[in-house]
């Protein structure tokens, strides 16, 4: 007879055992997945979702269990994952769900390791990726509306929806896979109030889903299974803009959010819900010259510590960034801020899979809900590495490699010439303008390089709002050259329909005896050179090319290539310090782009695409290096070493206009609350500028904050901010990030701008609005923590 004490051991034991059966095991017959009582319901049983978000795509293959497993050790019991479109369909209809991008087999992975899975199929999923994942040749057709019920856009969403579920359906719960969970659409709210849309959507993702995909089924009425469970997600500001009935509705928001703020008025519309953050951004995106961004361990574990005690489930954005290789990294708007290759996000678990310190830390937050202890935590698949200094060679220069060239009456677009990534090169012939002239491109997207006669005149940069450049005398049948390098497109707000070249027109204006004169310049030779390695490499080795160039321009830039040997492979990070901007290619693959400006100024090199002996490594690099063109490789990363022309911030005192006689078009006091708060004038104000004069800050403090701000049009509703820029801000924190005064107008509620904390009251900041407006008041947000820190008190609002 069994003792008591040894059958509490045996039972512990069967517990253990029965906790550590793989789900394909234990669910080989198919599950349930289903909201309950304030509570999910696996297999019938209260289950609260701890998911890491990953993304495929941006971890190497070799890499992909280790970086589950390592979610796994951190007390994740769910992996949440993007299926970005336009990886998958790079040419209209030709699609591809193989090696990297088998999706599908990562989420077998996550099963093998315990693991359940949430999939966001789009078809637009943001993310900071090119696009926000829609695929560019969507852009062919010119007046396609993105992300509305425009046919066109609607059959292609259709077709790819299914393709996904091809892969993804005969793994959801209910087949015995690891799949719970299926979002339809992303973030909607942020981009307009469309349920039409979002329920042809729904329709289409269900569809998908339901339908049998087993091949041997000759059953005619076998055509339908129960689905996973379909969500969507927003924020607690415009959920209920897009929200469906028969929906799941979850919320995003960011590390130090007045949780039960967030979930408020979602508690309210439906109580017995179950609550969940689809979305708990552990950090942030870094963007071409601005600081590295980073969120604090403790306000992280602080948020998922609340969230787990009261029930609620949440997903990790990001557990583990990763990388966003080639040409994959998005942009995001108002403006142009293209973003960096890494996409380290300062997660828990670094660009190449190391637990950091916050890692450490949120793990043991994690046990204290874990039914048993954690795993140990996986050893790095790789040891890091570093390389000693090697020389490149200019193989080729920026005349020698064209894809695609057409003869055109008016300027082309990247789209026009059927290309997505890389280069356009567009040639003409000026008149005769014997003084000096202003060369205008509407509009240059998004880095161009002009030359007269082969000689180098000056660059415009989108990222700095550049249109214009000053040209010197010239003669007529001088050659024009514009050199124009494609970034990522646009991956958030309405600005997504992102075209790349020269997008309109290009014009000269001067004054000639008096008159201002304008050409509209046509007949041009449009060229594209793709990003590709393969045709890079296939050029680099005949020497030369068989399409005869009309004209040829001087420049350090060019393709460089080098090669440096190893004993034994391991991660690292190439240094492209020497270098301008452009790209790198490692033994083939694509590691992704680089700028001297920074903050990234290191690229990761995954050691698994490293091999003994002998590596190559091509540089494409458009400016040209600053002295010899070298590089090397470190045992760790740079991602916070900026080389700007001009400071980031907006503090210049010329900038500074005088308010001192004006009068205010409306002055007041904000409420100390979380949450949007609306003003209204009393009589509408015509301006350009639009001036926040801060006074006072609730907490008695010099420090104010503003997380977004909208300008009211004669109309009442929210202008457009697509123009706007910052024209001043007395005062920006970026002593641990990017507090500037453009984060008011980005489209994220999480970020904002902030004075420094030795700055004194009062406080002004000035937004260019692109033009005049008349102006009937404006609507403010404050940051989302809770007792929204930095609440401005009094202020007075100017247009002038």
């Amino acid at each position: 007879m069994l003792s008591t004490k040894n059958l509490k051991r045996l039972t512990l034991a069967a517990l253990l055992l029965a906790a550590s059966v793989p789900i394909q095991s234990a669910e080989k017959n198919g599950g349930t997945f289903t909201t309950g009582e304030k509570t999910f319901m696996l297999n019938g049983k209260p289950f609260v979702v701890k998911a890491a978000e990953l993304h495929y795509p941006r971890i190497p293959r070799p890499y992909w269990e280790h970086r589950i497993r390592m979610c796994k050790a951190l007390g994740m019991n769910t992996v949440c994952l993007y299926v970005f479109w336009n990886i998958h369909e790079q040419r209209e209809g030709q699609f591809d769900f193989t090696g990297q991008n088998d999706v599908a087999e990562f989420c077998r992975l996550a099963q093998k390791n315990g693991m359940y899975v949430i999939v966001r199929p789009g078809p637009y999923v943001c993310a900071e990726w090119e696009m926000g994942g829609l695929p560019w040749w969507l852009l062919k057709k010119k007046d396609i509306r993105l992300r509305e019920q425009d046919p066109y856009f609607m059959e292609r969403v259709r077709i790819f929806e299914n393709k996904v579920a091809e892969q993804l359906a005969p793994l959801t719960i209910q087949r015995g896979g690891p799949v719970i969970m299926v979002q339809v659409e992303n973030e909607y709210g942020s981009y307009g109030e469309d349920k039409a849309y979002v329920s042809e959507i729904r329709d289409i993702v269900r569809e998908a889903f339901s339908t049998c995909r087993k091949t041997e089924c000759k059953d005619k009425k076998c055509e339908k299974t129960e689905l996973p469970l379909l969500f969507q997600c927003d924020w607690a500001s415009n959920f209920t803009k897009n929200g469906l009935d028969d929906l799941t509705w979850t919320i995003n928001f960011g590390t130090g959010a007045d949780i039960d703020s967030q979930f408020k008025r979602l508690k309210e519309l439906r109580p017995t819900s179950p609550l969940m953050c689809s979305e708990f951004w552990s950090g942030w995106f870094d963007k071409w010259g601005a600081r590295h961004e980073t969120r604090p361990a403790d306000k992280m574990n602080a948020g998922i510590d609340e969230m787990l005690s009261k029930g609620i489930s949440f997903s990790l954005y990001m557990t583990h960034g990763g990388t966003s290789f080639g040409h994959w990294a998005g942009a995001n708007s108002p403006g142009f801020a293209p973003d960096v290759t890494s996409y380290d996000y300062d997660a828990p678990i670094n660009e190449y899979g190391q637990a950091t310190p916050k890692f450490y830390e949120l793990q043991k937050v994690m046990q204290k809900y874990a039914e048993g202890k954690l795993p140990a935590v996986p050893r790095a698949p790789m040891p890091l590495i570093s390389v000693p200094e090697f020389s490149l060679e200019r193989m080729m220069t920026l005349n020698d490699l064209v894809t695609v060239q057409r003869e055109s009456r008016d300027v082309l677009t990247m789209e026009d010439m059927d290309t997505g990534w890389g280069m356009v090169k567009y040639t003409t012939t000026l008149p005769d303008v014997p003084s000096k002239s202003l060369l205008t491109l509407n509009d240059c997207h998004d880095f161009a390089q002009v030359f007269i006669n082969g000689t180098y005149i000056g660059k415009i940069d989108r990222v700095k709002n550049e249109k214009t450049i000053l040209l010197p005398p010239v003669k007529k049948g001088d050659a024009l050259v514009i050199l124009v390098e494609a970034m990522g497109r646009i991956n958030f707000g309405r600005a997504i329909k992102d075209y790349k070249g020269i997008t309109r027109d290009v014009t000269i204006q001067a004054d000639i005896d008096g008159n201002e004169v304008t050409w509209n310049l046509k007949d041009w030779l449009v060229q594209t050179m793709a990003d590709d390695y393969n045709a890079i490499k296939k050029e680099m080795g005949q020497g030369h090319n068989d399409v005869k160039l009309r004209e040829t321009i001087n420049s350090n830039g060019g393709y460089f290539r080098g090669e440096f040997t190893l004993k034994k492979p391991g991660d690292t990070f190439l240094n492209t310090e020497a270098f301008g901007k452009g790209q790198v290619w490692v033994n083939g693959h694509a590691i992704g782009r680089f700028w001297s400006i920074g903050p990234q100024q290191t690229l990761y090199v995954p050691g698994c695409w490293l091999k003994k002996g002998s590596n190559e490594v091509v540089v494409l690099d458009i400016i040209g290096p600053k002295g010899k063109a070298t590089a090397f490789c470190q045992d760790h990363p740079e991602l916070d070493k900026l080389n700007l022309e001009k400071t980031s911030k907006h503090n210049n005192p010329g900038d500074r206009p005088d308010l001192n006689s004006a009068t205010p078009a409306h002055k007041g006091q904000f409420a100390a609350a979380n949450g949007w708060q609306s003003i209204k004038f009393a009589s509408p104000a015509r301006g350009r500028y639009l001036a926040l004069d801060v006074r006072s800050v609730h907490n008695g403090s010099s420090v104010a904050a503003v997380a977004e701000i909208y300008a009211l049009g004669a109309d009442g509703k929210r202008l457009s901010r697509e123009p706007w820029t910052v024209k001043y801000a007395d005062s920006e924190d970026t002593s641990r990030g990017n507090s500037t005064a453009d984060k008011v107008f980005d489209l994220q509620e999480s970020t904002y701008w902030q004075t420094e904390k030795s700055a004194a009251l009062p406080h002004l900041m000035v937004i260019d609005l692109g033009s005049e407006q008349t102006v009937t008041g404006f609507e403010y947000l404050p940051r989302a923590e809770q007792g929204a820190p930095g609440c401005i008190k009094d202020y007075a609002v100017y247009m002038y």
